[in-house]
């Protein structure tokens, strides 16, 4: 069933092309490898959407928002940033550079990676939208171009969307499967040390050799490439929503939850920051 306060979608006749500063994006090799990446990770998104629909089978309430608007709004995102990347930078030939991208990506998305009940994997999805949308909005204060902030902006909206249904969910089979905190806790703990996953080095590895054949299979220039998004995200993190959507799930009371922060922050900044 569709959330109450949901709103109409956005689509792609939203995103408009014409703003865009082709001169001063096309020159920004690091806006063109944190969209691209983003587009490949985002196109793949049907891998482990679909596992996670067939997860949660025979619930229909969740079964159905997942196959309704999650996996579509998913794809959407990939759709979206493919369009950005293929309107900035037209000699970039995606498609080949992408399936190659899919072929190491699908060996990641494995039902058995999933948690062991389906109130643990929920949690663990909490932390998963606290991640995409932490990112987005992190490109989204890095840009300078209007509408790739336009876009990230939308997408991070969506993950945060996203992120209040699984926690609703969550709360719902936190209650039937009688979980206790330090079992949440252990499954927080354990997928956000995830967070920082191969997903996008595995997107490096393959766009690099298109967009600069030279360089392309050179470690050094693998590792600069991800050195330098990942200095995006560490310059432009906002700590406390992140540390508010990941500490959620445990439910803490307010005195203890106030003596976790530092501990938690520390704790984040090995993940996200490193």
């Amino acid at each position: 069933m569709p959330d109450a306060h949901d709103k109409p979608h956005w689509t792609l006749d939203d995103l408009d092309f014409a703003r865009i500063d082709i001169d001063q994006a096309r020159g920004d090799d690091t806006l063109f490898y944190l969209a691209c990446s983003a587009s490949f990770i985002e196109s793949g998104s049907d891998l482990y959407t679909r596992n996670l629909i067939d997860y949660f089978e025979g619930d229909d309430e969740v079964a159905g928002w997942l196959r309704s608007q999650w996996e579509p709004e998913e794809l959407q995102h990939g759709r979206a940033l493919r369009a950005y990347v293929e309107h900035v930078w037209p000699d970039f030939d995606w498609q080949p550079a992408y399936d190659a991208f899919l072929a190491e990506y699908a060996t990641y998305c494995k039902v058995e990676l999933l948690a062991p009940t389906r109130g643990l994997e929920m949690s663990a999805r909490c932390v998963v939208e606290t991640g995409t949308a932490t990112y987005y909005k992190a490109l989204a204060r890095f840009t300078r171009e209007p509408v790739f902030h336009d876009l990230a902006t939308r997408i991070a909206a969506d993950e945060v969307n996203h992120y209040k249904h699984f926690y609703r969910y969550y709360r719902r089979y936190r209650a039937q499967e009688r979980l206790g905190r330090m079992r949440v806790f252990g499954t927080v703990a354990r997928r956000t040390l995830e967070l920082k996953s191969e997903d996008a080095d595995c997107a490096i590895r393959h766009i690099a050799p298109a967009r600069a054949p030279a360089q392309g299979h050179d470690p050094q220039y693998l590792r600069k490439v991800s050195q330098d998004l990942n200095r995006v995200i560490r310059t432009n993190l906002e700590v406390a929503p992140t540390l508010k959507m990941l500490m959620r799930p445990l439910e803490l009371p307010p005195r203890v939850q106030a003596a976790m922060q530092v501990p938690v922050a520390q704790f984040m900044q090995k993940v996200f920051l490193r």
